[in-house]
């Protein structure tokens, strides 16, 4: 008789690997830790997954999309070389990711400079928090992987930068933006303030009593005011 799989017992394992992997990074995680987070014993874990490899591939599906995890086959083979990653860079080279920053990216013309600020600010905020255990993930395991850290730190994410260093660049010259020093250290002191407060003070020894929503409001509020002039805020902006 064929072996049944346990309802989500697929999408068990992925959490729990995704969990330890952040904790202990891709090099210190063994089988065994993962089967000991599930109450699984190393034998059993072998007939979900089929390696290490296969455990850290499943850890990054869930990392992407815990709710839409795919069906994989069980065992879950063990990926071919330069596959273990494919989630991830799939993601990644997904345009879709920022849309409004691209439609701003699109056009020269922009008829309220504080609302498209807020948008731009928003999604980079949204995609933040709603991902923030996949970039817990990476950060971690990249320091063991050097093909995910060459990935990752060295071609997606500074692309990212690249784009919204861009879009406040050509809104600068334009006179659409207070001006500014440097166009580099706008853009991380915008990526790096929205990355703490999304995603850091989560992990923060001693986390502050701010609400996700606060948090966010805040952001979007005080970023606004510094980039966008005065004359050019809309009074609806200043009470969001």
């Amino acid at each position: 008789m064929p072996r049944r799989t346990p309802p989500n017992r697929v999408a068990d394992i992925a959490r729990a690997a995704c969990k330890v992997f952040t904790e202990k990074g891709y090099r210190r995680t063994l089988m065994t830790d993962i089967g000991r987070e599930l109450g699984l014993s190393h034998a059993v874990l072998y007939r979900y997954v089929e390696s290490k490899e296969a455990l850290f591939q499943l850890a990054l599906l869930y990392a992407i999309d815990p709710h839409a995890l795919p069906d994989v086959s069980v065992p879950h083979p063990t990926p071919a070389p330069g596959e273990a990653l494919r989630p991830l860079m799939e993601w990644t080279d997904d345009n879709s990711t920022f849309p409004l920053l691209q439609a701003a990216l699109s056009t020269d013309r922009c008829d309220d400079i504080d609302r498209e600020f807020r948008e731009v600010v928003d999604e980079l905020y949204s995609v933040i928090e709603d991902h923030h255990a996949l970039l817990a993930l990476i950060e971690r395991s990249a320091l063991d992987l050097p093909e995910l850290e060459s990935m990752y730190f060295g071609k997606a994410r500074p692309g990212q930068v690249d784009q919204l260093e861009h879009y406040l660049e050509r809104r600068r010259q334009a006179g659409l933006l207070r001006p500014f020093p440097d166009d580099s250290t706008a853009t991380h002191f915008i990526v790096e303030t929205v990355a703490w407060f999304a995603w850091h003070r989560r992990n923060d020894p001693s986390p502050p009593d701010i609400g996700d929503g606060e948090a966010r409001t805040s952001v979007l509020y005080l970023l606004a005011a510094a980039f966008v002039p005065d004359e050019l805020q809309s009074p609806a902006g200043a009470d969001q």
